[in-house]
């Protein structure tokens, strides 16, 4: 019965997405971030995805709707990532592994340029962050709910055949996911919705502690302090945060105390030693190699030309140390600068856009993203999520947001709809 369901909303999906292919990138967007096929008995190896790709194509090809790739900073950088990526791969030392991840990557890029020439009312907008977010947040409520069963005492892990499968990656998702839920909160005016978006927060974040992973308890402390500093309630969060911390953290159970310590006693910890060892491979092969590595860099025999030990071979686990290894100087600094320009121009849409009654929801956009960013920046430093979907809809988001101010679209938008009250807004952290 499940698997029948899916592919009947799988299908009039794509058959929409033919006349409007808006719809084809929002289907892309949810099976990319989702993966629901997965979850079904029959369509897991089904080329789910593909067909999405093939419907927007058509949809690109066939319909009138308005159609507009707008130049930006952001997208300018992003196409110079994407072109020092396709450089730097016949220079792959594993060219085979390397080949068949670049397809991937590339796909995922592709379909972001869709994404950013098809989108742009606030219908739109608002209806790819209720995708992006709601697909995270079906595994943070799931894995919550297994938390406070379970009592904390196994793991949460992702959906199979993803880039968030394991549980360090799934755990960096939710923290992510966490400040666009609060963003679609500002934007709901029934009570009933914003009660069971607070209830999706809660199970997120419990379901981050779930998967027991260091990176992302220290993501989701760095963006609860930046959304507490943000907030106009300083003085009550300063009170009501220790005590729902102390509630939550006294309910995980002794395994994930012991884990955590292992923050401290790192030199006692073979995991660490060995992101460390990967780290330092990745730093001489870039200084060896102009052009990196290529996106596979985690082979016996490349450790032995660049590991400090060559027998502790270890994947990087860092967004950072992970693209240096294999793309480069000059790809970590396109990576960096991409999401620098969109944590700024995230933050002019936090300032600019409430000075009007008309732009303030996406105020409460810019200042959420800024958050997802830095929860990505501080727990992708020990996880591998270079090219995870995620963060780059994110810089769509922002995007599209600044295009949608900038333009004044609010004039001419048939899709503005009914206003939020203001005295909702202004308690978005800001």
């Amino acid at each position: 019965m499940r698997d029948i369901a899916l592919v009947i909303i799988i299908l009039l999906l794509v058959l929409k997405g033919m006349r409007a292919p808006w719809v084809a990138v929002l289907g892309w967007t949810w099976v990319s971030m989702m993966n629901p096929h997965g979850l079904s008995y029959r369509l897991n190896d089904a080329p789910v995805a593909m067909v999405f790709v093939l419907s927007a194509l058509v949809g690109l090809l066939a319909s009138r709707d308005r159609k507009e790739f707008v130049v930006t900073r952001e997208t300018v950088v992003f196409m110079l990532f994407m072109a020092w990526m396709c450089i730097t791969l016949p220079f792959s030392i594993v060219f085979d592994d390397s080949f068949e991840l670049w397809k991937r990557v590339m796909k995922i890029d592709v379909m972001l340029l869709v994404t950013l020439a098809v989108l742009y009312s606030r219908r739109h907008l608002l209806a790819f962050a209720w995708v992006v977010a709601g697909s995270l947040a079906f595994y943070g409520v799931k894995g919550g709910l297994f938390t406070l069963a379970t009592g904390g005492n196994y793991r949460v892990n992702g959906p199979e055949g993803g880039y968030i499968t394991g549980n360090n990656e799934v755990g960096l998702a939710l923290v992510m996911a966490i400040p666009l839920l609060r963003f679609l909160q500002t934007t709901v005016t029934a009570k009933w919705k914003r009660h069971a978006l607070t209830g999706a927060m809660l199970l997120c974040g419990i379901s981050v502690l779930g998967t027991q992973s260091r990176g992302a308890f220290l993501a989701v402390s760095a963006m609860l302090v930046v959304m507490w500093w943000r907030s106009d309630k300083r003085m009550l969060g300063l009170l009501l945060l220790p005590v729902l911390a102390v509630a939550a953290l006294s309910f995980m159970p002794e395994t994930w105390w012991s884990r955590m310590d292992t923050i401290k006693t790192y030199q006692q910890d073979d995991s660490a030693l060995g992101r460390l060892n990967a780290w330092a491979m990745a730093w001489n092969l870039a200084t060896h190699n102009f052009f990196g590595g290529g996106f596979s860099v985690t082979w016996p025999q490349i450790f032995l030309m660049y590991a400090p030990e060559p027998d502790r071979m270890h994947a990087a686990h860092s967004i950072y140390f992970m693209v240096l290894g294999e793309h480069g100087f000059i790809g970590l600094f396109l990576f960096l600068l991409l999401f620098v320009l969109t944590f700024m121009s995230a933050g002019r849409l936090r300032t600019q856009a409430r000075l009007r009654p008309e732009t303030l929801w996406l105020s409460s956009l810019g200042a959420m993203c800024q958050v997802s960013l830095i929860g990505y920046a501080v727990g992708g430093a020990f996880l591998s999520l270079s090219y995870y979907d995620l963060p780059y809809n994110i810089m769509a988001l922002v995007v599209m947001g600044c295009r949608w101010m900038d333009n004044k679209l609010w004039l001419t938008d048939a899709d503005t709809g009914p206003r939020q009250p203001q005295m909702d807004l202004a308690r978005t952290p800001t």
